[in-house]
């Protein structure tokens, strides 16, 4: 992710780096401002920082930028289905992670192949009678670790499962800054909190939300209370015909139809919440590099963890519902790392005569890497 790193230290290692950075930012920030009571409210945020011990004419020892210590990683986790596939692309992270870690659920798919083009019927009382009650759809995912200096922080959810008498494909990517521990425990919990929720079937949006809040709240009790986050984009596709879609953060997904892309998220990115960021006390400044940070640290104002920040963003989703018509031809949900170098319409016209998940999701991939993105790209492609 798009997470300042100046002298490598702001990987959150020390809490008092933190503090040093942002009195920084908080200096470039009050350059950009016009406002006198904008400036008052900064020099008693720069006080109260200066307390902590770390004055604010200390600056950080170096910059780390997108064009420094790179390194030439080849993928670093095939998906592919035979020997040879994984044999040409045998390459592990930097921890010498397994593939599974990053894509829990993918082996489901071999065992449910049939099943996946069943579906259940819906029972829905508003839906149209025009319309099928099920669709045959097929899942494909792929990520591949960035040229950054940090391990593997994407992981990826693709499973499909029957749950209530309903044919459900669940897909997400979580994006982690700062480490991954964040987006490995929502790989392996958010599901979960969200289907456990009593009442999903009859109010799916405020049960989904209520269980990201719990989610959040777990990670910052018992896995990242001040240190590091995560995206998430997460798709519940049930029996072929109808998706719920929730997003935090800059992560996203689009849905082709007819040939047309048709975005499902909105990336939620400082300057677009701005509002929302200073409502909570927070700022939004632009620092070297011309992207737009909260409190000059995260470039985005939505994200699981994140405690230091936390006063300043939130990890509330927005929820959308869909109806999948026989026209919708496929959906992606991808990271930045894939939407930092394509338009949306790009992404649907590269695979739009692609017939394989799978092989669709590999060639998003692909054409990222190709088109010089050094971030960490994951991506999932629902076809039907």
């Amino acid at each position: 992710m798009l997470l300042i790193r100046l002298g490598y230290q702001i990987r959150f290692n020390d809490n008092a780096n933190l503090i040093l950075y942002e009195v920084n930012a908080l200096e470039e920030y009050e350059k950009q401002l016009s406002s006198n009571q904008a400036h008052s409210d900064l020099q008693k945020r720069k006080s109260t920082l200066k307390t902590d011990g770390i004055p604010a004419a200390l600056k950080p020892e170096d910059d780390f930028t997108g064009k420094e210590k790179y390194n030439e990683d080849e993928d670093n986790n095939n998906v592919g289905n035979t020997d040879e596939e994984k044999a040409a692309h045998d390459d592990t992270t930097d921890d010498h992670q397994e593939e599974g870690e990053f894509l829990l659920g993918h082996e489901d798919l071999a065992a449910t192949k049939e099943e996946l083009q069943k579906g259940l019927s819906t029972k829905d009382a508003d839906d149209n009678k025009d319309e099928p009650s099920t669709r045959h759809f097929s899942h494909g995912c792929h990520l591949v670790k960035g040229k950054m200096d940090h391990g593997m922080e994407d992981y990826i959810f693709a499973q499909h499962r029957k749950v209530n008498g309903h044919d459900l494909g669940l897909y997400a990517i979580f994006d982690g800054h700062a480490g991954r521990d964040v987006a490995k425990y929502l790989q392996s919990h958010l599901f979960e909190n969200i289907l456990s929720e009593p009442d999903f079937w009859e109010n799916p949006v405020d049960a989904i939300k209520r269980a990201c809040k719990a989610t959040d709240d777990e990670i910052l009790e018992n896995v990242a209370d001040s240190q590091g986050g995560s995206t998430a984009v997460a798709a519940i596709l049930i029996n072929g015909v109808k998706l719920l879609v929730a997003n935090v953060g800059d992560s996203r997904a689009v849905s082709c139809k007819n040939g047309v892309a048709k975005p499902l998220t909105v990336d939620h990115e400082p300057e677009k919440e701005r509002d929302l960021v200073e409502s909570r006390g927070g700022f939004v400044v632009t620092m070297p590099g011309n992207v737009p940070r909260v409190d000059g640290v995260l470039a985005m104002t939505r994200a699981f963890g994140d405690g230091n920040l936390k006063d300043h963003i939130t990890a509330e989703p927005d929820v959308t519902i869909q109806k999948i018509d026989k026209d919708t031809e496929f959906i992606i949900l991808a990271s930045d790392g894939l939407w930092k170098v394509m338009e949306n319409q790009e992404a649907c016209d590269c695979i739009k005569d692609v017939d394989d998940a799978i092989k669709a999701s590999k060639m998003l991939v692909k054409e990222a890497k190709s088109l010089g993105s050094y971030d960490d790209i994951s991506c999932i492609v629902v076809m039907f």
